[in-house]
Parts: structure tokens; sequence; C-alpha cells
């Protein structure tokens, strides 16, 4: 039996591996996808203490490495439940079934849609919701970013050394996040703000060609021919499969105090898919540490 299961090989996840290996726990992580989360996807990391800048590849590779080093067992398997069975919990993959005396859930967030008709049909074929992922692939192309926050910024800034053309769409009236990411956008002859919007309308037959785009004050709607929209407009948990299970908020965050306890003994929360005021890699990873901590404390 394993010590301690760990849903998610983010930031969250692989912290909190670190440190129950170094414990002296036996731990055993599970991952859906690839290692490193969202911050894989990140062009480069610049408000990470004591590192001027390293990229997002680099900084999970350097984080996933270091814990398979200690010897830490990492499965590329699907959770799809999990069940209490108080002293023990009991992990279900999608190929097989794990016990463990306790569970840290670190399974981050996904990108949150536009849920607008043709956005699903799509994806791949005009929409993304990774610049660094995608935006190779429309080089000298007229793009379109829609979001207000860092991603969005962060995005329409690595867009515009590639495209010809870079529309950054955002419903509030000015940018209030990373100011001098907002300073070096404008400095770019390539990119123009559009201020004041909502994408209302994907058009396209087997490819998306162009937007509708909707002022939220004087209701005009204009088109704009794009090759690719890249949205960036948020993120939302991805806890569907604990929901009947821990508690969660309104919005499907998992509730849990500061020792990253939830409401069922032996279960423990990290990363984004808390319920926090701030979602930073730093506080992934301060969130990793204490949950991992946390549940080697209350095993003894």
């Amino acid at each position: 039996m394993t010590d301690i299961i760990i849903v998610g090989a983010g930031p969250a996840g692989l912290t909190a591996a670190l440190y129950a290996m170094r414990a002296g726990k036996k731990v055993l992580v599970f991952e859906a996808l690839s290692y490193g989360g969202k911050i894989i996807n990140a062009l480069d990391i610049r408000n990470y203490p004591a590192i001027k800048e390293i990229s997002g590849f680099d900084f999970a590779t350097n984080l996933y490495n270091q814990v398979k080093d200690l010897g830490c067992e990492i499965k590329f398997e699907k959770v799809i439940d999990i069940e209490d069975l108080e002293t023990t919990k009991k992990v279900i993959t999608t190929k097989g079934e794990y016990t463990c005396r306790a569970v840290i859930l670190a399974t981050g967030v996904q990108n949150r849609p536009l849920n607008l008709p043709k956005e699903k049909e799509f994806i791949g074929k005009g929409i993304s919701y990774c610049a660094t992922c995608d935006g190779a692939f429309y080089k000298e192309k007229v793009v379109a970013v829609n979001g207000g926050g860092n991603t969005a910024i962060g995005d329409a800034l690595f867009l515009s050394e590639y495209c010809k053309k870079v529309y950054i769409i955002y419903r509030g009236d000015s940018f209030k996040r990373d100011l001098l990411l907002v300073e070096k956008l404008k400095e770019k002859d390539n990119v123009e703000f559009v201020f004041n919007s909502n994408v209302t309308k994907l058009i396209g037959k087997e490819k998306l060609e162009k937007i509708e785009i909707t002022n939220k004050e004087t209701k005009e709607k204009k088109e704009l021919e794009v090759s690719c929209l890249f949205i960036a407009i948020g993120q939302i948990p991805e806890n569907n499969n604990f929901a009947k299970l821990v508690n969660i908020d309104d919005k499907g965050y998992i509730i849990a105090d500061e020792s990253c306890k939830t409401n069922i003994p032996g279960i423990y929360v990290a990363g984004d898919t808390r319920v926090k005021e701030v979602r930073q890699l730093t506080t992934a990873e301060a969130d990793g540490t204490v949950a991992a901590l946390t549940a080697v404390k209350e095993m003894k």
C-alpha cells in the first residue's frame, strides 16, 4: 500500500511529492496528460523568486526530474474516482485500483471556453487555448486574442513576434494586470487593442474564417477576418470527478483551510483547484508543501 497518492503532476502536485518523499513516505503520482500543468506552456517565467528568467518547459522539467531522482513513481493514468474507506483511500484510474493512507488533490484548472456555437468544432482549425503551443502555425497570419488577464497579454506579446497582425479583444476599458507587459505590447506596431467588446460569433465552414465582436456599450457589431482566435478568458477547476466526495464552492473549487485539509480526513488539496484569492506558481508550490507536510504529520 502507498502512503500518499497525489492526483496531478503540476507544480503543486510535484512539490507535494518532493516534500513527502523527503519525509520518507512512499508516494505515487497520477497524471492524466503531461507533467508540469499549465506552467509548462509559459514562454518564460520572470516573477519566480531567485530565478530571473526561465521557460515554463524548463521549470516544469527541472521539477519533474528532481522528483523522479528521489525515486518517486509517476504514472500517466487518469483518476476517475476516489473512495473514502476511512483509514485508507481507494484511488481508481483508467487502468486499475490503488490503495493509500492519504490523497492530495492537485488537479489544477482547465481553460474556460466561450461556449459559442462551432467552438469545439473549430479547435485545431482556428480555435486555440494555448498561444505558445499553436502560435507558430500562424506565422505571418492575422490572429486575435480574447481576454484581459496576464495570460492574454502574454499570449498577444508572444504572437506579435510571429504574426502579421494581432487583435487583443477585452471586455474591459483598460488592462489592470501586469503593466510592464502591457507597455511592451503597446510598443508593437502589429497589435491592435479592441476594448469594451466581446466575441459573440465564430464564422466559417470547415475552419474559422472570421469572428464577430460586439461592443458592450454601443451594441455595434463588426467582423474581423482572422486565421485563429486564441481564447484566454480564465480557468475553471478540474474537479468533476471528486465533487461528490469533497466540499466545493459554487464555482467548483475545493474548500479547504490553510492546512490544505478538506472535509474528508486524509484527503488534502493543493494548487489552483483550491478555494483561494491568489493563484500563482509560488502559491501552488506553497500549497503542495503545506499539503504534504500536513499529510505526513497526520500519519504519525
